[in-house]
């Protein structure tokens, strides 16, 4: 269940519309206001799990030729999950905070899931941080090339770990955007840019692809390794 303002969300039911050769489930998360559109890649019951959100524009697959289907199979041979949504409603900051709030939800109370991280770009950036900052769920966000309209919540994600990343030669949104949101960031935190990469990050593709799993698996496991002593 998630809020916006004084309006609750409830997540209804959950269809599995088809299953590829890989065992990517496409799914339909039917909410009280709307279907999600998403892509599971489920991995056993009880481990780490990332939710990836798009741009303004939503979609399943990222920036970067894809991103979001490659690295969720780089993980998921790693034995962590990942869950891809589109947005009810694009562009409308709020509504797609709420669908990826229910998106965790999904994983952990409905799935088992648990230690769950957040990857968004553009102004998915924005979004993850504000869902990264409003759920217990959340336990490390990652914000690429990232607007800063919607991140006063930046602050908020600490303890989570929150990692932002840009291109210095972003054409839509300057990687001034992601040095604000770590400098009015708590630690712990962390910043890469990268020289002569545009917005999509199709220029530094691989190096961008080894650095977002190589910290995703240290953060998820730190997690869940901590989750287990207690």
């Amino acid at each position: 269940m998630a809020r916006r303002q004084e309006q609750e969300f409830v997540l209804k039911a959950v269809t599995v519309d088809s299953t590829d050769e890989h065992g990517v489930e496409a799914l339909l998360l039917e909410t009280n206001a709307g279907v999600i559109a998403a892509r599971l890649h489920p991995t056993a019951a009880g481990a780490a799990a990332v939710v990836w959100v798009g741009g303004s524009g939503g979609g399943l697959d990222g920036p970067a030729w894809g991103m979001y289907p490659r690295l969720a199979g780089h993980l998921a041979a790693q034995g962590i999950a990942s869950l891809r949504l589109h947005y009810r409603k694009p562009n409308y900051l709020e509504d797609c905070v709420v669908d990826t709030l229910l998106g965790v939800q999904y994983l952990v109370r409905q799935l088992g899931y648990r230690a769950v991280a957040l990857v968004g770009h553009s102004f998915g950036g924005a979004v993850v941080i504000s869902a990264g900052a409003l759920s217990d769920e959340v336990v490390a966000v990652v914000a690429m090339s990232s607007q800063t309209y919607g991140t006063d919540l930046a602050p908020r994600v600490s303890p989570r770990p929150l990692l932002v990343l840009h291109g210095t030669a972003d054409e839509i949104l300057s990687d001034a955007c992601s040095k604000s949101i770590y400098n009015r960031a708590q630690e712990p935190k962390e910043i890469l840019l990268y020289p002569g990469c545009r917005h999509g990050l199709d220029e530094c593709r691989d190096q961008v692809d080894a650095d977002v799993v190589r910290w995703l698996v240290k953060q998820l496991t730190a997690a869940t390794e901590s989750a287990e002593q207690v």
